[in-house]
């Protein structure tokens, strides 16, 4: 007896879900209390004013307003400097 199905069974073929990860509001767009600003794996951009974090590193806003994205050097523990971007809701 054969272990496995003889019409055309295959190990190969499985795929996972694409991730959808990036930016979905863009500089100067509207949002809403909970729409996602960024998709994002680790802390690549910070949230900034009006923005918190998900446990999956998603930015998301926490009031009306409008995206706005700006830099800041952010010293480490090891006194090297690094230049983040933060993502900022800024009110109407």
């Amino acid at each position: 007896m054969s272990k496995t199905k003889s019409a055309g069974s295959s190990k190969l073929g499985r795929d996972s879900n694409p991730q959808y990860l990036g930016v979905k509001l863009y500089a100067g767009q509207k949002t809403k209390p909970g729409s996602i600003i960024v998709r994002q794996r680790g802390s690549k951009i910070l949230a900034g004013k009006n923005v918190r974090e998900g446990k999956d590193n998603t930015l998301y806003a926490i009031k009306d307003g409008l995206v706005k994205f700006t830099t800041k050097r952010i010293t480490r523990f090891d006194n090297k400097q690094r230049v983040a971007k933060i993502a900022n809701v800024e009110l109407k």
